[in-house]
């Protein structure tokens, strides 16, 4: 081996050295360069001698370095180091004959440049000069993460410091611990040390790994990436043989008391694609000072009388049946579902074992609740009957004395159960066009996690037959209109039922903004028009339309504008404009559907795709409360649904 000793550099730093992997470039073989042809050179700058300089000047060939800091392919590259040492160099070229690589050359530094290091990202990740700092996994063997949501989180290949985006790969998941224990063990994951006390070195204690490592590593604070050589990062088990190269990392966070390092995963090792597994750290001083914050538990948000509502419906006597559509699903702890996309028999994952031919397994299920005395009757599928008591508290708890509701609805696992104490807690009701209870989900809460196995009841009165004659007297005995003058006005428990127009989750919060306030709720002082349905089911709407044209630019005709209007455009009339039609009601779906829109504000006429399609979210006499979809394309902000407010026009 040659030992040319230069007076140069160590450290583990580099600032404008090109890293790459270490894979070659393929070329077909063709006459090969022997070692005494190559031609470079590695020499120090004058002026500063931890600056070491690398030039290759082997002509027609494709430069490979090796350095203390990791590979290069550039024709001239620069490496900084910031502490004295002796380091090992390595030129070699691919041509057409195949790789050639010259003897290791060791190069000595001297002297100390810590102008290298003195980036405030240095001392946030070691304490600064002279000093260490140790940083932990952020996950103990409680499975409690202190400052992230989990240990792990994943993002596309083109995300970097900050979470930003530098290219197309990019996308994230951060997936919290309590909620996805599966992605590692807990435990203590060890320690990982940087310092910069002679050297930029690191010490790192892989106790779930059974190994330790010490190397040195190098910050590059301009790229926002961290080389680490002969030591790898704190990772599972689990991924430890994913990633070919555990020494590159991009930077994501680096501050006083959190840090995010994100490798590679190889496709060819993990048999997974290609993405960035950012794992997430936390200073030993946050880690030994860290109180959890005192926070109570979400609880699902109950409706305003939802007490009556699940004890009477047309008598105190409830039969309440397991939904064939869709029987279970899993929630979190305010009640809302973890599988939307689960709505109907057939949609559910293959997992489950739920299909269209499993609902006929359960139909004679059956729990009939008496408000009146607080008894209880059930029947199994099995055919199975018990009688009992039941106490439903002021949070929508039930506990059942004498019956146990508890068989396997699907896959030979999924269970419809309560809890270890017979319970099972509302989480949510659903009402029908005319506000009655159509069901209700009620859910298990899970003893070694934070969710709630749930079960959709559905009662067996009402309903029906009946329910849709209702519909068609409350419609059809007045013409409608859109109450622009907020004629009805009632306070509700998450905010006010108001017209013309409602943004609302109908649990926690509404918005309702005037005439004039939102193109949703039109203009002041217009009168938009009215409808009437008959029992024949037609439909009459009279509407206030505006109508814009514009002249087309390759043949001069004036057109009549379909859309939003344009700067340009002219307005052409403004009358009413009369519409027939027919109408019809879906129960099944809770819908209104119209072949002519619902009359509305012709400022919002184009960010709905169809107002005819109409979602009920209630009627009773004197106001409906119908909904409409906008559109995401045409309106240029989130899909949502709308609730337009009518009431009477007589």
């Amino acid at each position: 081996m040659k030992k040319n000793i230069f007076q140069i550099m160590i450290a583990v730093m580099a600032l404008t050295l090109g890293f790459v992997a270490c894979q070659p470039d393929e070329f077909e073989l063709g006459t090969s360069i022997s070692k005494d042809a190559l031609k470079y050179s590695i020499t120090q700058d004058t002026e500063d001698p931890n600056m070491v300089l690398l030039e290759s000047m082997t002509a027609g060939a494709q430069p490979h370095w090796i350095t203390p800091l990791g590979r290069s392919t550039r024709v001239k590259d620069t490496v900084k180091l910031a502490f004295p040492g002796i380091y090992d160099f390595a030129y070699g070229v691919m041509s057409e004959g195949g790789y050639v690589q010259d003897d290791t050359l060791q190069v000595e530094i001297t002297t100390t440049n810590f102008d290298y290091i003195n980036d405030p990202l240095w001392e946030l990740l070691s304490g600064g000069v002279g000093n260490s700092k140790t940083w932990y996994l952020d996950l103990d063997a409680d499975g409690v993460s202190r400052y992230f949501a989990g240990p792990l989180y994943f993002y596309g290949t083109d995300n970097g410091w900050l979470g930003d985006c530098y290219g197309e790969d990019c996308w994230n998941w951060n997936p919290d611990y309590p909620g996805n224990s599966w992605l590692m063990d807990a435990g203590n994951y060890g320690s990982m040390t940087f310092d910069l006390q002679g050297n930029a070195n690191v010490h790192v204690e892989h106790l779930m790994l059974g190994r330790e490592e010490v190397g040195t590593y190098f910050l590059d604070a301009d790229a926002k990436t961290l080389t680490m050589n002969d030591a790898t990062p704190l990772h599972d088990s689990g991924r430890d043989g994913h990633v070919v190269n555990w020494g590159d990392l991009k930077i994501f966070t680096l501050t006083e008391d959190y840090m995010q390092l994100a490798a590679l995963r190889d496709e060819a090792l993990s048999g997974e694609g290609p993405c960035l597994l950012v794992y997430n750290f936390v200073s030993k001083d946050y880690f030994d000072n860290w109180v959890p914050e005192e926070t109570e538990d979400p609880e699902p948000i109950l409706p305003d009388g939802w007490k009556d509502d699940v004890s009477a419906t047309t008598s105190t006597s409830i039969k309440w049946v397991l939904s064939p559509e869709t029987p279970f699903n899993w929630a979190n702890l305010d009640g809302s579902l973890m599988n939307t996309d689960w709505v109907s028999a057939d949609t559910y994952a293959d997992w489950t074992g739920m299909n269209a031919d499993v609902p006929a397994t359960y139909a004679d299920f059956s729990l009939t609740m008496n408000s009146a005395d607080n008894t209880v009757a059930m029947v199994l599928p099995d055919g199975t009957e018990s009688s009992g008591t039941y106490e439903l508290d002021e949070k929508g708890i039930y506990t059942f004395t004498g019956v146990k509701p508890e068989f396997v609805i699907c896959g030979g696992w999924v269970t419809l159960s309560t809890t270890a104490e017979n319970q099972w807690r509302i989480l949510s009701i659903e009402k029908d066009a005319l506000g009655g209870v159509s069901a209700m989900w009620v859910g298990a809460l899970a003893a070694d996690k934070p969710e709630y196995m749930c079960y959709k009841l559905v009662p067996q009165v009402g309903g029906g037959t009946n329910a849709l004659e209702a519909i068609k007297e409350l419609l059809t005995a007045k013409t409608w209109k859109l109450d622009s003058d907020r004629t009805h006005d009632v306070a509700t428990g998450y905010g006010a039922e108001q017209g013309p127009v409602m943004f609302s989750d109908f649990a926690t919060w509404a918005w309702n903004p005037l005439p004039g306030e939102h193109y949703a709720s039109g203009e002041a002082d217009v009168d938009y028009g009215d409808m009437k349905f008959e029992m024949d089911g037609t439909v009459t709407v009279n509407q206030r339309k505006r109508v814009y044209t514009y002249v087309d630019a390759d043949s001069g005709e004036t057109l009549e504008r379909h859309g939003s209007p344009e700067e340009t455009d002219v307005l052409a009339s403004e009358e009413v404009v009369t519409l027939n039609g027919s109408w019809s009601i879906d129960l099944d779906n809770n819908k209104l559907l119209m072949t002519v829109g619902a009359v509305h504000p012709w400022t919002c006429d184009y960010y709905v795709l169809n107002w005819g399609d109409i979602d009920i979210n209630k009627m009773e006499d004197g106001v409906l409360l119908l909904q409409v979809m906008r559109d995401a394309e045409r309106s240029g902000e989130d899909a949502f649904a709308m609730t337009y407010v009518y009431v009477p026009a007589e």
